[in-house]
């Protein structure tokens, strides 16, 4: 089905690995297409009630395959049609989204990164805003997300300096929620998606769309979403399940609908 990835579910995760790791998982067009693809799949999918974003190798994504880009091409084209419809794809989706770093993520590798709604990394892995060193503008939703995450000030020094961010210092700043040695790194990615896969989807899919709104909407328009993001979380099963596992004193057993 694919050709630059390995999409695999399991136990209601999609587990989506960049699988280009003699080029350290770089980015070609086709893979930015099978990324979009992989996540409408997912989207769509019943079954699949979180995802993971991973990278074969020693590299999460280490951005741009230079060798792809005919540098007589308009680089905004690029965007246009690559870039940007993975990453709408990817706000769109309103599952909850897992980038496993588990090694660089560099350029729009980082920018893949920022795009997710968790990102968990190992004690190998770093962030680099990797653009300003071929005289290029951070991209793909880059500052979007990233000031975001970590304010103004500190993602202008990210984009201009472009320094190296490893690990530890990246949960600092708040850009990665977790650290986990490379030791147990993978045990860990997945029993956190374990985690998010057995809880009320429609609802983390509500905080979603809110988490958005609340960045773009007065407060009286913020209220009233979120008023009727409430009443369609009212009418889940899991919201049902919800309230009759705490009158029961058990433990809920969701199912995403």
């Amino acid at each position: 089905m694919f050709e630059t990835i390995h999409y695999d579910v399991r136990d209601g995760v999609a587990w989506l690995t960049l699988n280009r790791p003699d080029k350290l998982n770089a980015f070609t067009a086709r893979m930015n297409s099978e990324i979009k693809d992989a996540v409408k799949t997912a989207s769509r999918d019943e079954e699949v009630r979180t995802i993971v974003i991973t990278g074969a190798g020693r590299a999460f994504c280490s951005g741009q395959d230079l060798s792809d880009v005919d540098e007589t091409m308009d680089h905004g084209d690029i965007l246009r049609s690559h870039y940007g419809p993975m990453v709408k794809e990817m706000r769109r989706c309103e599952k909850p989204i897992v980038a496993a770093v588990n090694g660089v993520a560099a350029g729009a590798g980082f920018s893949l990164a920022l795009a997710c709604d968790f990102r968990l990394v190992s004690e190998n892995a770093s962030f680099v805003n990797a653009f300003i060193h071929v005289g290029l503008i951070p991209d793909s939703g880059n500052l979007y997300f990233l000031t975001k995450l970590v304010g103004e000030g500190k993602a202008a020094e990210l984009a201009m300096l472009g320094e190296k961010v490893p690990a530890e210092r990246a949960v600092e700043l708040g850009l990665a929620n977790r650290v986990f040695s490379a030791e147990t790194f993978t045990d860990e990615v997945h029993i956190f998606a374990a985690r998010l896969a057995t809880m009320p989807t429609k609802a983390m899919g509500l905080i979603k769309r809110s988490l958005k709104d609340a960045s773009t909407l007065s407060f009286d328009e913020y209220l009233e979403r979120e008023a009727q993001g409430q009443r369609i979380a009212g009418l889940t099963a899991d919201h049902r399940e919800g309230v009759d596992a705490f009158m029961q004193k058990r433990k809920p057993v969701f199912q995403g609908k």
